[in-house]
């Protein structure tokens, strides 16, 4: 904002795209825990009811910020077989995610109502659809890849945000008390990296994906 304007000519100015950026930047310094529309307001130089004029409420604000955080998701997809299709979207979803601190964790808390979020889970049925499946399985399951895609980012966010001696600790409770295969998994969970995880759970959800699929339908 320029120095010298008076509080409301600062309002004036403040558009709706740049409360939408301004939160984001907020979000990437404090976390998602520590916005609240007052803070964003001392952020952006304006008092917080003047966010009010662009958003009623702060679950209106994250609406805005998950349909922002995801405008690249649903842009055409590449000319190649399915598979490959609902691969890329999975990892347009989980990079989207993780460009923001806390991403996921906004976007879980939300109703994915936004342009944006419907634009990609259109996308994601009519792949689905093209490869064979009726509507309703594919609607079905693009929920489930938007369930696996989320619940994979914020467990990774979430380990991001721990050091390593916090994860060895609890690898070490854990094979105190679980079976020796557990803390085995477990183990090797944490040694792996977070992409090759995410990537070898995406390709076994698309190998599934294709066992729903009719014969006749997989053939053509």
């Amino acid at each position: 904002m320029i120095r010298g304007m008076s509080t409301m000519e600062r309002r004036m100015l403040l558009r709706k795209a740049d409360v939408v950026d301004g939160a984001l930047k907020f979000l990437d310094a404090e976390g998602l825990d520590g916005l609240t529309m007052r803070k964003l307001g001392a952020a952006l130089n304006v008092h917080g009811g003047a966010l009010y004029r662009h958003f009623p409420n702060k679950a209106a604000l994250l609406e805005a910020m998950a349909n922002k955080l995801t405008e690249g998701v649903g842009v055409p997809l590449p000319e190649a077989p399915w598979r490959d299709q609902i691969y890329v979207l999975g990892q347009r979803f989980r990079t989207a995610m993780l460009a923001h601190r806390d991403g996921a964790r906004l976007v879980s808390g939300t109703h994915a109502t936004g342009a944006n979020s419907i634009t990609a889970g259109s996308l994601v049925v009519d792949v689905l659809c093209g490869a064979g499946l009726a509507p309703a399985q594919a609607g079905s399951l693009a929920f489930s890849l938007y369930y696996y895609v989320l619940g994979h980012t914020i467990d990774e966010q979430n380990q991001a945000h721990s050091s390593a001696e916090e994860w060895q600790a609890r690898g070490t409770q854990l094979a105190n008390v679980l079976s020796p295969q557990y803390a085995e998994a477990f183990a090797s969970l944490m040694k792996t990296d977070p992409a090759e995880r995410f990537a070898y759970g995406l390709n076994t959800f698309i190998e599934g994906v294709a066992s729903r699929i009719p014969p006749t339908a997989a053939t053509r």
